[in-house]
């Protein structure tokens, strides 16, 4: 089930508020975890059991490591729940891909290939098994104690709202309100402006782009000319960070619908002026977890020069074995973990003295390259796509002219989506309330508050209906994270 689809956003949700709204608070959690299965299990029943092993697990891991008595008992603990955490999402995420690649090893040698295997990957595995993990850890760390309760332990890993595309939350930062959280009219109210915003992101301005870079992507690279191929990434960058922001301001909003507060996950990433800003900007949570629980204890910026950069490039190349089983995904890890590296150097000290925009366009190019990896379904069609985009076919083609894929609905979604990617509405907004409010007495101060309201609900209101309209009328409604 999708947060952007009917059922969830005409049954399932107020179905839910209704029942929570008049559910005594001893039995919320109960609720929340009931109906957070009934959520994964719509469309994938079976695969509920691996979630259920992942909980059944990490309940257990959790207790061992707290009762052991020994250092060598804790060790032996906190290792057997990063081995079980990681043999679960290996085999379901990672069989495929090793047994294809060791077919091609065993093809070279003249060996017999190993039988194919196909497994279904549930969804969310990644978000759920890290987050689990990062709970055993910080228990082990002593950081929280262990939950002795196992339907709370239940509702941190299978907690609907970021179960399937996150952000990542940590125990630490939900424990509390896991055991205790009031719903209150200013947080109600949040968490649905939060959700329609988030659900606009999605539909209007994610979906009017993916379908652009969608069509471009399908182009054999040697078809593509520059225009054409520079308008699909940046199509692309378009709908992945709006796909995904999207789907973080959705969770968060719905977290505090029901009386949680979930950390940020994305803060304007495409405003950075470094590849080093931008990983702290974008999906911060996952860049979170690898920082705390990868890079840290391997040392971090500790041990000199060299053992940075090859922490640095270990954490990457896991951050984007983590996005998918593709070598792709590998070597965009390598890509960004490359130019962290080299930022640590003299690029860094002229980054830092360059002229803004040229400090802008080289981290936007940078990242525009780097999502054709994360995109392109193979490394030559990656490779054939970046010599496009170089213009190796030439600046345009007579077969895909670039007036082919833009039309006025595109086009306004590109211009609405460069403008919401940076922070200048919301600077203008507060400036303007600022400015105003000084030259103004009280009754005028409060007329213009309620002017403000008012056109803040209409144009919420604006972008729901539009929203709707879009996802009842439409069949088109893809969702990368899905498969993460």
């Amino acid at each position: 089930m999708l947060f952007s689809s009917p059922v969830f956003l005409f049954l399932f949700l107020p179905v839910l508020l209704a029942l929570y709204a008049v559910c005594p608070q001893r039995g919320k959690n109960v609720l929340l975890l009931a109906a957070s299965l009934l959520f994964y299990a719509w469309g994938e029943p079976l695969l509920i059991l691996v979630m259920f092993a992942s909980i059944g697990m990490n309940y257990g891991f959790g207790l061992w490591v707290e009762r052991a008595r020994s250092a060598t008992g804790r060790h032996i603990a906190i290792s057997a729940a990063v081995v079980g955490n990681l043999a679960l999402l290996g085999y379901f995420k990672y069989a495929g891909f090793l047994i294809q690649n060791l077919n091609v090893l065993l093809a070279a040698v003249g060996l017999p290939e190993l039988g194919s295997t196909y497994v279904v990957m549930p969804i969310g595995i990644s978000f759920y098994t890290f987050q689990a993990m990062s709970y055993v850890i910080d228990v082990y760390r002593g950081e929280t104690r262990a939950q002795k309760n196992p339907i709370v332990m239940a509702l941190y890993i299978a907690l609907f709202p970021q179960l399937i595309a996150g952000p990542i939350v940590r125990y630490v930062d939900v424990a509390a309100q896991m055991a205790q959280r009031r719903v209150t009219l200013a947080g109600f109210s949040s968490g649905i402006q939060r959700f329609i915003i988030g659900l606009g992101k999605k539909m209007l301005l994610a979906n009017a782009a993916a379908s652009v870079a969608d069509s471009i992507f399908d182009i054999p690279s040697h078809q593509l000319s520059l225009t054409v191929a520079w308008l699909g990434i940046v199509c692309y960058a378009v709908q992945i960070y709006f796909d995904f922001a999207g789907y973080s301001d959705m969770a968060i909003g719905l977290g505090r619908m029901f009386g949680f507060e979930f950390l940020e996950n994305f803060n304007y990433p495409y405003i950075s002026r470094s590849i080093t800003e931008f990983w702290r900007r974008w999906h911060i949570s996952l860049s979170t977890w690898f920082r705390d629980y990868v890079y840290i204890p391997l040392g971090g910026n500790r041990r000199g020069p060299a053992r940075t950069y090859a922490n640095l490039l270990i954490v990457f190349l896991l951050c984007g074995l983590w996005h998918g089983a593709s070598w792709n995904f590998v070597i965009w890890g390598a890509f960004h973990g490359a130019f962290l590296i080299i930022e640590r150097g003299a690029v860094g000290r002229w980054l830092a003295r360059a002229w803004g925009p040229v400090q802008h366009l080289y981290a936007l190019v940078v990242v525009l390259v780097g999502w054709v990896f994360f995109r392109a379904e193979t490394f030559p069609m990656a490779l054939g796509y970046l010599g496009a985009m170089l213009g190796l076919n030439g600046l345009s083609s007579v077969e895909y002219p670039l007036a082919l894929f833009l039309d006025s609905g595109v086009i306004v979604a590109l211009l609405a989506g460069a403008l919401a990617s940076t922070p200048i509405v919301p600077w203008l907004v507060r400036r303007y309330e600022q400015q105003t409010v000084r030259t103004l007495d009280a009754w005028r101060q409060t007329a213009l508050a309620t002017g403000w309201e008012l056109s803040r609900l209409a144009g919420l209101t604006l972008i729901f209906v539009g929203s709707a309209a879009n996802m009842v009328a439409s069949t088109y409604n893809p969702f990368i994270y899905f498969r993460f």
